[in-house]
């Protein structure tokens, strides 16, 4: 009868007048509208630092605007009405730009199409701000890819059908550079598994004299192919996609360097051992040489190299290793190419260390137990960096400078949160998108020393908005896990709360190697559905596990070829520490997650002993024997290396012990963490005699968005919960 009646009680929470419970804060308005969203401005800073570009979006068509960063002024650099192709009725819309060195034209994407989940392939238009004519990169048939302007701006270099092609945009001339390029063969752009966990898309360089263009050649004919189906039709359609699973055969890579007037190729000399990656490669300063990070299967060694683009000859000339692996990290070139920065953890922390070209170590630049997170700016005239990183703690990430002598380490924001940083070229003004658990973003104009010129999106109506529904913040506290270590964790109250009452309580997860969830930031939808929960009576609760990021080292690396024990260990004990406390209903703790934090709340779950009445399990890994070779093998090294280590964080190998209620989703069209892995999920339980629910969304890829569905998906989570938990 209790039960019934805080059912019945949930029930009108959600339809009573808004005098009397503010049903305000609704799915529909949190997942399917802007109105707690906010704006913030895209700002791409102009090479003299002084001014930004952005795109103005009306109904026919985008304008490009310039903005003076410091008193607002705005000029028009291009009008939508402008952007007319020859013999076209309507203009172009502007998706992504790119200024030519000298600022005189303007590389324009446009009528883009989805290939994986980006948009990077379409149609490309040449600007010039002299002549104010439109001129497309190339009449030929097929859409473009990655297209960039040489040094000069005379040319404009791009990807079509997996070939690379150079077009003189002044004679109309188009030159073919790569002639292999096919369903196998892939030159200048990448494969799925090089996108996917390498962040490796566009896939070619231009040399700073124009002359050549360096590029990865990927031949993936031993991938096998994966099949994603599409249902919706009569008949079903087939998508092949050259999935590399766990220790399955990758593409073989190569990087050449081709020369435009010759078309002639010399391939880098990458070393005897063809199973590594290339995880990425350009030119600093010079012409005559590519840099190169070379990772072995392994990823426990990244060797930086430099090779003659002439001969191919390379060396080897700085090396990261760890018994573990390495991040496929990049140096940040300064001088002119002279010296590079590199970020490590050999020694325990994530440091900066400034390096010679030739790769002597001129010294460490930071020093501590906490790591740094990103690199804003080198200003190498001044030897100043800035960075952010965990120097007060994991929580927050303000923005920080240190001198390359290693001296002067100044916080330059103030406040604590989490500022998002977007530097200018001649680091003398940064843009600060700041927010704060409970606070949407805010975006600010700054010196470099941290005063504020002016604000760019004070969000004022949706933060009034939110202030207006006086939710109760976050309370960031510490909980103990499986083995006593202490872990950061937020719990989010109802704004009623009674410590004499026993309330539920939902814990999310995410949970993998080197991520956090428990974060002084604004939370977004997610933030605003937990206190949708909260006012129907839940606590919600996260708690970053170990393996989580900016703790360490040895605090992320602990789950070295165990991926999935130690985290959901330590969800489990979080789970039991807050059913000891007086306020928890310790019989009606759930889990939640997604992709990562999926698999979490399967192995929490499964391996819990009845700790969670009920976990929801979203686009999860069951089997780490079915998702990709870098992410997997960068934790676990390969399933016939690790057989133990694969079967032990296997959800499937605890199904059997399951107890509580299971809800499972997945989208049909996940290219990512295939669907798969749920149907041999299925089976398993199947097999068991274990009873679940489970829900797909067809051709949804592993963000299960678009169109209406968050609200549709968000609106079962919720009544799925007050029914299971």
């Amino acid at each position: 009868m209790k039960r019934n009646l805080f059912l019945l009680a949930i029930g009108l929470l959600l339809v009573v007048p808004a005098a009397a419970q503010q049903p305000d804060l609704t799915v529909q308005s949190i997942m399917g509208s802007s109105e707690f969203s906010g704006d913030l401005v895209s700002v791409r800073w102009m090479d003299n630092g002084d001014y930004y570009t952005r795109i103005d979006r009306g109904e026919s068509g985008t304008d490009l605007t310039q903005v003076n960063a410091r008193s607002g002024e705005e000029t028009l650099l291009v009008s939508a009405a402008a952007l007319v192709p020859p013999g076209a009725d309507e203009s172009i819309r502007i998706e992504r730009y790119q200024f030519s060195e000298d600022g005189s034209k303007l590389l324009i994407f446009t009528n883009s199409q989805r290939v994986w989940r980006q948009r990077t392939k379409g149609e490309y238009y040449v600007w010039d701000f002299e002549r104010e004519t439109l001129t497309p990169v190339s009449t030929a048939e097929g859409w473009q890819m990655f297209a960039k302007f040489s040094p000069d701006g005379g040319s404009v270099a791009f990807v079509r059908d997996n070939n690379l092609f150079a077009s003189d945009i002044q004679a109309g001339e188009e030159r073919q550079l790569t002639f292999d390029g096919g369903e196998n063969i892939i030159n200048g752009t990448s494969d799925w598994v090089y996108e996917e966990e390498l962040g490796l898309r566009d896939a070619f360089r231009w040399s700073p004299d124009g002359r050549r263009i360096a590029f990865w050649r990927l031949d993936q004919t031993v991938i096998e192919p994966f099949y994603l189906i599409d249902d919706t039709k009569l008949y079903p359609e087939l998508l092949t996609v050259r999935y590399p699973k766990a220790g399955e055969q990758n593409s073989e890579v190569r990087i050449g360097v081709v020369e435009i007037e010759s078309g002639e190729t010399a391939w880098m000399d990458l070393g005897p051992d063809t199973d590594i990656y290339i995880a990425d490669a350009g030119f600093a300063g010079s012409s005559d040489e590519i840099w190169m990070t070379r990772l072995n299967r392994h990823q426990n060694r990244l060797d930086l190299m430099l090779a003659d683009v002439r001969s191919g000859e390379s060396r080897v000339i700085m090396t990261d290793e760890d018994a573990a692996w390495v991040d496929a990290r990049d140096p940040r070139w300064i001088e002119d190419g002279a010296q590079f920065l590199y970020r490590s953890e050999r020694e325990g922390y994530a440091q900066l260390y400034l390096y010679q070209r030739d790769g002597r170590l001129i010294r460490k630049v930071t020093e501590g137990e906490w790591d740094v997170s990103s690199v804003y700016g080198v200003d190498g005239e001044r030897g100043i960096v800035y960075f952010a990183g965990s120097v007060d703690g994991p929580l927050v990430r303000p923005l920080y400078r240190i001198g390359l002598d290693g001296r002067g380490l100044t916080r330059i924001t103030p406040e604590g949160g989490t500022h998002g940083i977007n530097m200018n070229p001649t680091h003398t003004m940064y843009v600060d998108s700041y927010s704060r658990a409970g606070h949407l973003t805010v975006q600010t104009l700054h010196e470099i020393d941290g005063d504020q010129i002016r604000v760019l999106a004070s969000n004022e109506e949706p933060i009034a908005k939110i202030e207006g529904l006086n939710l109760p913040a976050p309370e960031f506290i510490t909980v103990p896990g499986a083995d006593g270590v202490e872990l950061n964790a937020y719990i989010i109250k109802p704004a009623d709360f009674d410590p004499t009452r026993e309330y539920p309580l939902l814990m999310f997860v995410y949970g993998g190697p080197g991520s956090q969830t428990v974060r002084d930031a604004w939370g977004g939808g997610n933030y605003l559905w937990y206190q949708m929960l909260a006012r129907a009576g839940y606590l919600v609760a996260s708690v970053d596990n170990r393996g989580t990021g900016a703790r360490g080292r040895d605090f992320k690396k602990q789950t070295y070829m165990m991926l999935g024990q130690y985290e959901s260990d330590d969800q489990i004990a979080a789970a039991r520490h807050f059913a000891s406390l007086p306020y928890v209903d310790g019989d009606r703790i759930g889990i939640w997650g997604w992709s990562y934090g999926g698999y979490m709340s399967l192995m929490s779950i499964f391996r819990g002993q009845g700790v969670f009445k009920a976990a929801i399990s979203v686009a999860p890994v069951t089997d780490w024997r079915l998702y990709d070779t870098i992410y997997t093998e960068r934790f676990m090294r390969t399933p016939q290396e690790n057989e133990e280590g694969y079967d032990k964080g296997a959800p499937l190998s605890y199904a059997g012990d399951f107890e509580g209620n299971l809800l499972v989703v997945h989208g049909t069209g996940d290219d990512n963490v295939h669907a798969q892995n749920t149907v041999q999920l299925i089976q398993k339980l199947e097999l068991e005699g274990k009873q679940f629910d489970m829900r797909l969304y067809p051709n949804k890829t592993h963000s299960i968005a678009g169109g209406t569905t968050r609200v549709n998906l968000f609106e079962y989570f919720t009544e799925w919960l007050m029914e299971n938990l």
